[in-house]
């Protein structure tokens, strides 16, 4: 952040509007063809970024996250950031989070469903770190991002939150993200404007979803003529209102001791909200937690000023800034408790949990259930025609993996064996039997019962099968000509979720599964038999 203070006055690497208009204007535009040029380079599939894409991974690839986003992600964030264009840091700053945690996990050789994990850990040490809130961390990750509690997620992600907090505060200080003034509600007699507030924010939270999207209607169009067209309106904008430039962390902050002109709040409002939201349609990458937050404290303001200006009661301004902020998030992001433990810890203020709960609920209910907006993420993924979350029986499967219910019992054998061999085997007593070819490969998987019942009708020679054995004197049995089932076979690492083996499976038209686990480059031996029983077993047992 500190590379701003190359061109920025004062000792604020957010103070935009000390620049004057003319360089205003260009910053902004040759960042913006700079990243268009830049983004034009790589495939669509590449240039993906940001807290959508983390959840696409998610859904669609089980947490692996490849680099190359990463980094596209990082150099095309920080030259959106440091050249003023309208959009937050944090959404840059979970997709790296992710990506490091997702590479840490693969590189540990960790199973697919624990790379889940992994993806929420890093996600919930962004957050924390970016404002000091490991508790919200925590709670964003799960509400947000991966939509749903467990309890063996909660500790690994809180360790992840916890430490990425206590670092940031060892490198960068204990110091706050916003300057809070102490604050309270001064009467109960405030819940009636903290609803109008709720009303008010809940409004401007749908439409400010639909104008994301309406931006993000535009993807026809090449990604450079986009990128180019965002900064063109933030540059134009910028011209009048600088306010809108860059995440505006610092205006936040001059909301929170100073009263502002409430025609000019509005002009920043409507200014920001129509920036932002071509910045994020349009394809730049940067986040919107941050303009999200930027509009809710403009509202906050707004509303606050109107009280007091009005003198229908007696509010504190930076109260009102603060629950502004909170509601926004929430309504957004349809995240109401990461919302709300955001405002807490922000705060360090327990008597701000009951208007910030009162606001946050009325503005959540208003988005979602008045206009049917859901979570600005969770739009753009339908756009992109992906269901997220998955079905309850995808996202059961999807956090178990293959070894928690394949069977460690089985015998692997060549095609033909002899009546002794088949007898040593069955006294064994092995669950399946695994037939390979002369590869060594797996071709079938074999139930026991019937080469035990093969081998008992070649013992009272009594079988009219006697046909399928060898005319040699040590008498070899062709497994995979005997009486009985023989299951199409196919092979999946270990690595594998339950999800992964029923789509394998259901395109390989395959009954049973090898499951393999590398030991070395090229050597992946056996260690488990799934089969389709194995699967609805697991869905019965655990519903």
């Amino acid at each position: 952040m500190d590379a701003g203070l190359l061109w920025l006055p004062g000792d604020s690497t957010e103070n935009f509007e000390g620049l004057d208009t003319i360089t205003r204007a260009i910053l902004i535009m040759g960042g913006a063809i700079v990243l268009g040029l830049l983004l034009n380079r790589y495939r669509p599939s590449a240039r993906r970024v940001g807290v959508v894409h983390v959840m696409e991974r998610l859904s669609l690839h089980q947490g692996n996250l490849p680099l190359k986003n990463a980094v596209i992600q990082f150099v095309g964030g920080a030259i959106a950031l440091v050249t003023g264009q309208s959009g937050g840091r944090e959404g840059p700053a979970i997709h790296l989070g992710a990506t490091a945690a997702s590479l840490l996990g693969r590189a540990s050789r960790l199973p697919n469903n624990s790379l889940r994990t992994m993806v929420a850990c890093g996600t919930a040490a962004a957050i924390a770190s970016s404002f000091n809130t490991p508790i919200a961390g925590v709670i964003f990750a799960m509400e947000v991002v991966m939509m749903e509690y467990t309890i063996a997620s909660f500790i690994p992600v809180i360790v992840a939150a916890v430490t990425s907090t206590l670092i940031t505060q060892i490198v960068y200080g204990n110091e706050p993200a916003f300057i809070v003034a102490p604050s309270t509600m001064h009467s109960l007699f405030e819940i009636p404007y903290l609803v109008l507030g709720g009303l008010l924010i809940g409004c401007v939270a749908a439409g400010y979803i639909q104008l994301i999207q309406a931006f993000a209607r535009l993807s026809e169009q090449p990604l450079w003529q986009r990128i180019v067209m965002a900064g063109a309106i933030t540059a134009t904008v910028a011209v009048f209102v600088p306010q809108v430039m860059g995440v505006g962390y610092d205006t936040v902050n001059q909301l929170m001791v100073t009263e502002v002109s409430i025609l000019v709040l509005v002009v920043i409002l409507l200014a920001k909200l129509v920036t932002s939201a071509a910045a994020v349609g349009l394809g730049m990458p940067v986040g919107l937690i941050g303009p999200s937050l930027f509009i809710g404290a403009i509202i906050g303001s707004l509303f606050g000023s109107l009280l007091i200006s009005w003198e229908v009661a007696d509010v504190s301004l930076g109260l009102y800034v603060m629950l502004g902020m909170c509601a926004m998030m929430a309504a957004v992001l349809q995240a109401p408790l990461a919302a709300l433990m955001a405002v807490m810890e922000l705060t360090a203020n327990t008597n701000i949990i009951l208007p910030a709960m009162v606001i946050i609920v009325v503005a959540t209910m208003v988005t979602s259930q008045v206009f049917r907006q859901r979570s600005v993420f969770i739009a753009t993924l339908n756009t992109l025609g992906l269901q997220y979350p998955p079905n309850p029986v995808t996202l059961h499967l999807q956090r178990v993996g293959v070894t928690a219910i394949m069977d460690r019992s089985f015998i692997r054998l060549p095609p033909q064996i002899s009546l002794a061999e088949a007898e040593s085997t069955l006294a064994k007593q092995p669950h399946w039997i695994i037939v390979e070819d002369k590869d060594a490969s797996p071709s079938a998987v074999l139930n026991p019962s019937d080469l035990s019942a093969f081998v008992e009708l070649l013992q009272t020679r009594e079988s009219e099968q006697l046909e399928l054995i060898d005319d040699q004197t040590d008498e070899k049995i062709r497994l995979l000509q005997i009486p009985g089932q023989r299951m199409d076979v196919t092979s999946i690492g270990a690595e594998a979720t339950v999800m992964q083996l029923q789509e394998l499976l259901d395109k390989t038209q395959s009954e049973a599964c090898c499951v393999t686990r590398t030991t070395a480059p090229m050597i992946k031996p056996v260690i488990g038999v799934v089969t389709r029983r194995h699967i609805e077993n697991y869905r019965n047992t655990s519903a």
